[in-house]
């Protein structure tokens, strides 16, 4: 981990570098040098400066020579999610800022064209890169452009998405010359099996076997003797003969897509020959990869989970800075993970899904005692709840754990799958609201207004981990129907909260404190931070407010609804969610359609996407924070003091 004598006396060709043109100016023999600097540098900003540290190491020669082969930016590079970006970032004039990676006001978490021209599309969400890439190669085409680039980078954990497969058939049968990098570092898609495959590798890839392909086919275009139909059926020979010969056969090849590899992906200057070789092929191809995730820094080789984002670390012992959780209260992921377990003891038909985040859900807890109830689905949304909802039609109880941004993409499977048959599924949605640093493509501030509009769905969020306790119970009683239980990142604020199971009335919420000139209704834990706020400003300005936790966003509690319009006419609400749809919608709608004339001030997310920086942060910028609350409540009760209405 600590460079040698021999590397220090080594000019620091990485310093030289300010674009992929200056790289390009290296020969091939320097690439492994800048290689080793560039791992070395993520290695050292991350150990102090968190982030998205394995999927990057592992994916350092590939960027070099991506970068060294084709001519970027007017060559497009599409990536996959974007935690594999880092050294994309730093080779392409984001160097010396690379510090300043995922703070406010400095590089964003993930590719994006409104920072650099070298990020041609928005990552964060997983598998969208093979269908964009596609349309960047066919508008090319259109545009007059034949003669650019377009590869598209996926990850094999990216490939378990379905818009990944839709992407990949729609490329087979669609005139383009995209090339698809399957970044393979965890299973295997095809393995090789010695030196047939490796001859045959360098065949296919071989700049001659191409050229005489090539002129072979342009003869027999020539001589009327070919055309789409019959060189498809020339690919499915040549794809026979290949599984004859390999006694393999993948997916990519049955669909008429070139497929190349597996390759070493960490041998920087056989990806330059082979880049070079491949890139001017007409025709949708694959290039599969094998790499290791946390290449070259050992710790993060052996435990590629924990190493994904480790959060700081010693970069010489690797030893990872944990801050001790000891009286301090959990995460809500952890409340999730062992109340799950606790109702899987007592109820042997619960079952628990997630796409792809058992440990980042917490789901890992009741996953190492019951495996066989456990199912990570992969990237795959959509599924996960569809699945979801068959377990449920054969009187399962399913409990499906999605981060709430990443709910968007099975929007329609709720609809179709669940809420239309009244299914017992319950849908537990991490991280949301404000995420923090992960920015605008993780942040949770839709589901709230999006499921709302949906038929036959209860919807809550707890105030506190006991409460989150108490939903899920109540969830998983007979005959809830679909039951959504959102809550966000990080901290509760209880440290005795392992309290018996207590039912919860559907669609009832609760009275936190009375008060006399002001009403403030919240939902989710955000209400604490509007009780801290309401503390504040009574201690200040001798009037009162009332704190109404919501609990349900549907089926609203009417009876608060209704209590609250006749007594007050200043209302606040509060939610970690869009401003537009939500809570504040749901209250100005009823008090409206029942007569009620107050004076709303409706405080949530802003209507436009939040940029990335610590979560507090983020409520200051988004005004809902505690002093926004304060600022609030001071503004609506600046006139006399109110009588009942």
């Amino acid at each position: 981990m600590q460079k040698t004598e021999e590397e220090h006396s080594q000019v620091n060709l990485l310093k030289q570098i300010d674009s992929p043109e200056d790289l390009r100016k290296l020969s091939t023999e320097q690439l492994p040098q800048v290689c080793s600097e560039l791992r070395q540098m993520i290695i050292d900003e991350l150990s102090h400066n968190p982030g998205h540290f394995g999927s990057s190491l592992g994916t350092i020669e590939l960027t070099v020579a991506l970068h060294y082969v084709f001519n970027t930016p007017d060559d497009r590079i599409v990536w996959d999610v974007g935690h594999q970006a880092y050294g994309h970032k730093i080779l392409t004039g984001r160097r010396d800022r690379f510090c300043t990676n995922r703070k406010l006001g400095g590089l964003k978490p993930f590719p994006s064209p409104d920072e650099s021209e070298y990020d041609t599309f928005t990552a964060g969400h997983a598998s969208n890169s093979i269908s964009a890439a596609l349309g960047m190669a066919v508008a090319d085409k259109r545009n007059g452009k034949a003669s650019r680039r377009v590869v598209a980078v996926i990850g094999d954990g990216a490939m378990s998405g379905g818009l990944a497969f839709e992407g990949i058939n729609n490329a087979s049968i669609t005139d383009n010359d995209l090339l698809i990098i399957l970044n393979d570092n965890d299973m295997s898609i095809s393995q090789s099996v010695g030196g047939m495959r490796s001859y045959l590798t360098q065949l296919q890839t071989s700049r001659s076997y191409n050229k005489f392909r090539f002129y072979v086919s342009r003869i027999l275009l020539k001589m009327g003797l070919m055309n789409d139909r019959k060189r498809r059926n020339i690919i499915r020979r040549n794809n026979h003969i290949k599984l004859k010969v390999t006694q393999q056969n993948n997916m990519f090849e049955g669909m008429d897509i070139r497929y190349f590899g597996p390759v070493d992906g960490h041998n920087v200057q056989n990806l330059v020959r082979i880049l070079s070789n491949i890139k001017n092929m007409h025709g949708p191809k694959l290039l599969h990869i094998k790499t290791i995730k946390g290449k070259g820094y050992e710790p993060a080789e052996k435990d590629s989970a924990i190493w994904h984002a480790p959060g700081l670390f010693d970069k010489v012992t690797g030893e990872r800075i944990v801050r001790n959780g000891d009286g301090l209260p959990p995460l809500f992921q952890d409340v999730f993970g062992e109340t799950l377990l606790e109702l899987m003891r007592e109820n042997s038909k619960i079952i628990g899904i997630t796409p792809a985040m058992p440990i980042g859900c917490s789901m890992d807890i009741p996953m190492k005692v019951y495996p066989d109830r456990c199912f990570d689905v992969g990237i795959a949304e959509g599924h996960a709840v569809t699945f979801s909802g068959g377990l449920a039609k054969e009187g399962m109880m399913p409990f499906c754990n999605i981060y709430s941004s990443f709910m968007q993409r099975a929007y329609d499977n709720v609809i179709h799958d669940v809420a239309i048959q009244k299914l017992n599924v319950v849908i537990c949605l991490d991280r949301a609201g404000l995420v923090g640093e992960d920015g605008p493509t993780h942040h949770g501030a839709f589901d709230l207004a999006f499921l709302r509009p949906i038929p036959n769905l209860t919807i809550a969020s707890p105030y506190d981990e006991i409460e989150l306790r108490n939903l899920m119970y109540t969830a998983q009683l007979p005959d809830q129907g679909p039951f959504i239980i959102r809550y966000p990142r990080g901290r509760g604020i209880l440290t005795d909260w392992r309290k018996p199971f207590e039912p919860v009335v559907v669609g009832k919420g609760r009275k936190i404190k009375e008060g006399d000139d002001i009403a403030v209704l919240s939902i989710g834990p955000i209400g604490n931070l509007a009780e801290q706020a309401i503390c504040s400003w009574e201690k200040e300005s001798g009037k009162t407010a009332a704190l109404y936790d919501m609990r349900f966003l549907k089926p609203i509690d009417t009876d608060i609804l209704n209590e609250v319009g006749k007594k007050y006419s200043r209302i606040i609400t509060i939610e970690n969610g869009t401003v537009t749809g939500g809570l504040g919608t749901a209250v100005v709608e009823y008090m409206m359609d029942n007569g009620f004339t107050p004076t709303i001030r409706r405080l949530g997310l802003p209507d436009r996407f939040i940029e990335h920086g610590s979560t507090p942060q983020l409520l200051h910028i988004c005004n809902i924070d505690e002093n926004a609350v304060i600022s609030a409540l001071k503004e609506l009760t600046s006139g006399p003091k109110q009588t009942e209405v």
